[in-house]
């Protein structure tokens, strides 16, 4: 596991949609962070909307502002051990109503609700019907895309998954860094940082995967570019922190994002998930 919004689902904010301008330097900042993090064996759960680096060191905690003028405030850290990538693993942007709503991993015997402000894990329990999983305290009830949640005998939420949302933070738990999507042909890329780029595309029949190289950064022109050239195939990625809007769906991202493989090229939008 390697960062979550309120968890906090950074860039794509659970609770509002919020997500901050794309900026390539605090973009690199980050990516040599999750570096260290990944290497170390812990994740860092940040409260949502502030770009910040959690290192844990000798015992020490030490919280490394990046472009931001807002103090931090107090971050969850999780043992990244209990969170891995995993072809069982399921991921869920559940919307309960207009006010409330929070990220849901199901993976094994074990499920971990994002829910406002905390984090919770749940084991698994006898269920008639779906997947049910309580600590006495908190019940999480999943039928796929419905669920039902309660908290002590007063709170209870009839839940609908958005699997819109639910396709980004997957790819976020799963430890992608950015990602970046785009239309006819239907695309979408993923970066896992210090790790490969994954490129799928006409429509998901492609599926390309390449060592992730140093992206190289010009903070004059806020932009971000990897290229990578092996035997097969030469591919470059222009990252540009400018807004930007999907031409199907009109959702508006914060970089603009031009792939080109083999010379041709590809348009679109994205964002930083951490």
């Amino acid at each position: 596991m390697r960062f979550s919004n309120t968890y906090v689902s950074g860039e794509i904010n659970v609770q509002g949609g919020h997500q901050k301008s794309f900026d390539p330097v605090c973009f690199i900042f980050h990516l040599e962070c999750v570096s260290i993090i990944k290497e170390m064996g812990k994740a860092a759960l940040i409260k949502r909307n502030h770009f910040l680096c959690s290192l844990f060191f000798s015992g020490l905690l030490i919280l490394a502002p990046a472009c931001t003028s807002q103090p931090p405030e107090e971050a969850e850290v999780i043992d990244a051990e209990s969170l891995q990538p995993g072809a069982d693993a399921q991921t869920f942007v559940y919307e309960c109503g207009e006010e409330y709503s929070f990220v849901a991993r199901i993976q094994g015997e074990k499920a971990w609700l994002f829910l406002p402000g905390r984090t919770v894990p749940l084991p698994q329990v006898p269920s008639g019907s779906g997947a049910k999983f309580s600590n006495g305290q908190i019940t999480f009830w999943s039928r796929g895309e419905e669920a039902l949640v309660f908290m002590g005998e007063q709170e209870q939420y009839s839940c609908l998954n958005n699997r819109i949302r639910a396709v980004w933070e997957h790819a976020k738990l799963n430890g992608v860094s950015f990602r970046a999507v785009g239309n006819e042909p239907g695309w979408h890329l993923e970066i896992y940082t210090g790790e490969r780029i994954v490129l799928v595309t006409d429509y998901g029949e492609s599926r390309l995967e390449f060592a992730a190289p140093e992206p190289v950064s010009d903070q004059s022109a806020r932009t971000t570019t990897y290229r990578v050239q092996d035997e097969e195939h030469d591919l470059t990625i222009l990252i540009e922190g400018r807004p930007c809007q999907d031409t199907m769906s009109g959702e508006e991202f914060s970089a603009a994002v031009t792939v080109t493989l083999d010379g041709k090229t590809l348009s679109g939008c994205g964002r930083a998930l951490h």
